[in-house]
């Protein structure tokens, strides 16, 4: 396939089926990984962002109201997928890495992502872009930041050992990269030349992993971001050829599309060079895609509309005014709508993404298999250090 000539999200395509969504909570727990370790951006974010910048949002209700019932420094009135995840394979929840430094702190893994992280380090980013990043904190970043507590990680133990037995999530990862260019009203085109740099970064730090060990790597591709009421908002448009079927901003989601079908890709020649690790393509983009599709089924009255922010706007959304500042307001029933705050996944909405990757028909391989073939290669010592 030639990805440059893409122009439609084949990603929906790619696994298009409906099927009964099952919850994580009520499914005995997946096997058999002792920890996780996650990278990202925002969506991701645990509370990293949170520790380091006191202006954090997410650090003030109504952020976390729906689970937590106060905010956790996660973007979301609750869980967010990598928390479904977990539940998923019966580990608590992952401390954000900025929160501590012991071995007893990083024991059920550790969530290195940081909000408005690039997939590109930041010289690469600006070389590329000729803009400046909004984060220090990149995925190349974030790994060094594993790197670093590894040798406190696997006291008693192995590298090699900790990280086979361990979960990775790396993603989402790269919308930052493509989201910045799209907030400066960069030409498409233009934004669609970085996709294999960015691409190339993220293939670049799962092979990093792979060399230190990990043996089972989750890599989520891209959200539908032209679904966002932010992006629904800044590209607000009179022309219905602009719009997809439905009603999201056409150019925005197909870039989202053009991203993942590359990743994909280069994932496949991936995995034919490490024929022995399990990399598993989580299909993010598929998944919500039936947030809309199946809107009504699914419960979501208002998909497209911000619950967190100034009712009477277009999308319940303003972008001078934040979710919990002054003059916003939050919707009676988070779990009817996709987006809390205009820019990130309710937990209702997360809830039934992680659903339709964990049990449903939006990874490959399927996490089921991958639980499988990860319980009897760790069983049986196929790995040569656990042996």
């Amino acid at each position: 396939m030639d990805s440059s000539k893409l122009s439609v999200p084949v990603v929906i395509l790619f696994l298009a089926s409906v099927v009964p969504l099952i919850s994580c909570d009520t499914v005995a727990p997946l096997c058999c990984f002792s920890r996780i370790f996650s990278f990202g951006d925002s969506n991701t974010d645990s509370g990293n962002n949170c520790l380091v910048n006191s202006a954090c949002g997410a650090n003030r209700l109504p952020y976390g109201e729906t689970y937590f019932h106060k905010p956790s420094g996660r973007n979301s009135d609750g869980r967010i997928i990598v928390d479904f995840i977990a539940q998923a394979y019966g580990i608590p929840f992952q401390p954000p890495s900025k929160g501590g430094s012991t071995a007893e702190y990083f024991k059920d893994g550790a969530n290195f992502a940081v909000a408005a992280s690039q997939a590109l380090n930041n010289s690469a980013f600006k070389k590329l872009t000729n803009m400046n990043p909004w984060n220090t904190d990149s995925l190349s970043t974030q790994l060094q930041s594993l790197k670093n507590l590894l040798p406190t990680i696997s006291q008693g133990s192995s590298v090699s050992a900790v990280m086979a037995s361990s979960l990775f999530v790396v993603g989402e990862i790269g919308g930052v990269d493509y989201i910045i260019g799209l907030a400066n009203k960069k030409p498409m085109d233009e934004i669609r030349s970085w996709v294999p740099s960015v691409v190339d970064a993220i293939i670049s730090a799962l092979n990093d992993l792979i060399s230190l060990g990990a043996t089972t790597l989750i890599v989520p591709g891209n959200y539908m971001f032209g679904c966002s009421p932010w992006f629904l908002l800044i590209y607000q448009s009179n022309n219905t050829a602009d719009y997809d079927n439905f009603g999201c901003i056409k150019s925005v989601n197909e870039l989202s599309a053009y991203h993942n079908t590359m990743l994909m890709e280069e994932l496949a020649k991936l995995r034919l060079l490490h024929p022995l690790i399990n990399i598993v393509y989580a299909d993010y983009y598929g998944a919500q895609s039936q947030l809309y599709l199946n809107a009504q089924t699914l419960g979501f009255a208002a998909p497209l509309y911000a619950c967190c922010g100034v009712a009477g706007q277009p999308y319940n959304m303003s972008l001078r005014i934040g979710c919990g500042s002054s003059g916003s307001q939050v919707c009676p029933d988070p779990s009817k709508y996709v987006s809390w705050d205009g820019d990130h996944l309710t937990e209702a909405a997360s809830h039934q993404i992680a659903n339709g990757i964990l049990y449903g028909p939006y990874s490959f391989p399927p996490f089921l298999q991958t639980a499988q073939t990860a319980k009897q290669e760790l069983g049986s010592g196929v790995r040569q250090y656990l042996k």
